[in-house]
């Protein structure tokens, strides 16, 4: 590993670890350099927190040697942050203060953070704790920064806020994070920790995925000679091992020494299987909304929202902490009634929901109960039934696990556990609150392949950006520079948005996006000579048409309403909105028609092929 003269900050060296007899670490290591960005990566449950937490000093590993450069600063974010015993989160945020530094720097933190310091810990929600530990970890500039998922319970302004504030930071970093789009842009470096032992690569996040397939495929080649050179021995030990010469015997030892290779190589781990057991098809409009509005405490959470979706769209809603997402969920499924407005939903919808804390999951309860709903040994898989335990092992749960109280399950676990549970159950609609939390970045992939090949229709809340650029072909957010509780709907997913994103008022014409920066876990990029249209692009082409021609009724319609000579006289609220609405409409049906346009060349572009 070529490096400067200069000594590692931190390094790990041969570090291994045992719980309940299985290897978690064996000879892993970790070298940090100064002002190095290093994100640590791999599946669920291989070990990347225990290893974190070595690191940090809080656990001492079977073996191996930890080293920190005398006079450096670490500190370290976990997962859950604790604050019993703290009477309010500024006090809990300076007890990460060393003798020395400024306290007022906790303040500008906790503000920027969005919290005032006053917050009773006993009182915050998951995020505010979240926020008030960052708080904690920064201030005091460390030279180092462990930080174990920084962005869970964090809505976007808050994960784009830490983005610009550990760029601008001194210190060397180590991110876990399941966020693509926020490893991609801070790191350098990646640690992959699998099946026990690290590798590493010398290049940041945006580069792993091309090179993780590399290794495995390595692997497997190398497997597959071993298991080859097995057979050609074994065949040999049929035939020629009765003359007992001692070159025989030596080729007998051979043989044994590989199957023992053949036995201690490492197995790559488990995969998810992923499919959603599918109901009878729905109508072809799922839901229309005209006016729709709510309001709590006298303060309006969605005011005048009009939406139709029709079967197969995917929906995806994206805002701040508070600004009403669930609620907005709750009122397009009927499930909150609105203080004003209709809605109309299709038929024969068959709808299943994913709540963003897990609640419907009971922590009292076994895994392999939660799965049967306590009914025997099977689980209704659409109209199939299948035994628990294989069903189980389709989400990379162990036989043994089956007794497992829900209480014991990690982040990821209880995740996997509830996409079982809800896929379990046909529908032809699905309604996602925040599914990617705690899912590794495999299962995301997974979860994105689920939702490609889905032929119903999907909600779904998520500030994971990478997530929603991959499926959804509109997205909602709040606009409060058109007043409290107003929504706006944007053509593609949250780099469309930004990018047709204009005037705080009217969304700006559709535009061609750029060719981004490959993530983790998407398709390899197709050659200029086939390029052929995505399934976003596929079901925005055939949807599209329907698009131009309600939003050129809605346009006729308001400019017939603005041709009344007394309307301004008469209401000039109404009036006014008459005017933003129109430039609104006007904006999305020019979106709507180069957006249109745009995919048709393309389609005949890949077809002339």
């Amino acid at each position: 590993m070529a490096r400067s003269a200069a000594p590692p900050l931190l390094s790990l060296q041969d570090i291994s670890l045992t719980f309940g007899g299985a290897a978690l670490l064996e000879g892993a290591e970790l070298f940090l350099f100064e002002g190095e960005r290093l994100c640590l990566v791999g599946r669920n449950g291989s070990g990347k927190s225990t290893l974190l937490k070595i690191a940090a000093g809080m656990i001492e590993p079977d073996r191996g040697t930890r080293r920190l450069k005398p006079g450096t600063t670490l500190r370290y974010l976990e997962q859950e942050p604790d604050l019993t015993g703290y009477t309010t989160t500024r006090a809990y945020a300076e007890a990460g203060l060393a003798p020395g530094d400024d306290p007022h720097r906790v303040s500008l933190l906790l503000q920027a953070l969005g919290l005032t310091g006053d917050e009773d810990p006993a009182l915050v929600s998951g995020g505010e704790a979240r926020r008030a530990a960052l708080a904690r970890a920064l201030a005091p500039d460390p030279d180092i920064l462990l930080l174990d998922e920084p962005t869970n319970h964090l809505d976007l302004p808050a994960i784009e806020w830490l983005e610009r504030s550990l760029a601008a930071s001194r210190a060397a970093l180590v991110l876990i994070s399941h966020d693509r789009r926020f490893l991609t842009k801070l790191t350098q470096r990646t640690l992959w920790l699998d099946r026990g032992a690290t590798r590493r690569l010398e290049k940041g996040f945006g580069a792993f995925e091309t090179w993780r397939d590399e290794q495995l495929e390595l692997e497997a080649e190398a497997q597959h000679k071993l298991d080859r050179k097995i057979a050609a021995e074994e065949d040999w030990l049929r035939y020629g091992v009765t003359a007992r010469r001692r070159r025989n015997q030596r080729r007998l030892g051979a043989l044994h020494a590989l199957r023992q290779q053949r036995r201690e190589a490492r197995s790559a781990g488990g995969q998810v299987v992923m499919a959603a057991a599918m109901a009878a098809t729905s109508g072809k409009r799922i839901l229309e909304a005209k006016g729709l509005s709510k309001a709590f405490d006298g303060r309006r959470v969605v005011a005048d929202l009009d939406l139709v979706l029709q079967r197969g769209d995917r929906l995806g809603i994206a805002g701040p902490n508070g600004s009403g997402k669930t609620t907005l969920i709750k009122l397009l499924t009927g499930m909150l009634e609105a203080d004003a407005g209709g809605l109309t939903l299709g038929k024969r919808l068959e709808l299943v929901s994913l709540d963003q804390r897990r609640e419907s999951l009971d922590p009292g309860r076994s895994l392999a109960d939660t799965l049967t709903d306590g009914r025997g040994d099977r689980v209704a898989v659409g109209d199939q039934q299948r035994h628990v335990i294989s069903y189980m092992k389709d989400f990379l749960f162990q036989p043994e696990q089956a007794g497992t109280p829900i209480s014991r399950l990690s982040g990821g676990e209880r995740g996997r556990l509830a996409l079982a549970v809800a896929l379990a159950r046909p529908s032809n609609m699905l309604v996602l609150d925040e599914p990617t939390n705690d899912l590794d970045l495999e299962t995301l992939d997974l979860l994105e392949d689920l939702f490609a090949g889905y032929r119903g229709t999907v909600i779904l809340v998520s500030h994971d950006r990478a997530f929603l650029d991959s499926i959804v072909t509109s997205l909602l957010v709040p606009a409060p520079e058109l007043g409290e509780g107003r929504w706006l709907e944007y053509v593609g997913g949250y780099s469309d948005m930004l990018a047709q994103r204009g005037t705080p008022s009217v969304p700006k014409p559709a535009k061609p996006k750029a060719k981004p920066q490959r993530d983790v876990c998407a398709p390899p990029p197709r050659s200029a000579g086939k390029a052929k249209l995505t399934f976003k692009e596929k079901h925005a082409l055939a949807t599209l048409h329907e698009r131009i021609e309600t939003l050129e009724k809605q346009v006729s319609r308001l400019r017939e309403r603005m041709t009344d000579p007394d309307l301004y006289a008469r209401d000039p609220a109404a009036f006014q909105k008459s005017v933003a609405d129109l430039a609104r409409a006007e904006a999305a049906l020019s979106a709507s028609e180069e957006e249109w346009l745009r995919l048709e060349l393309r389609r005949e572009e890949a077809e002339s092929q």
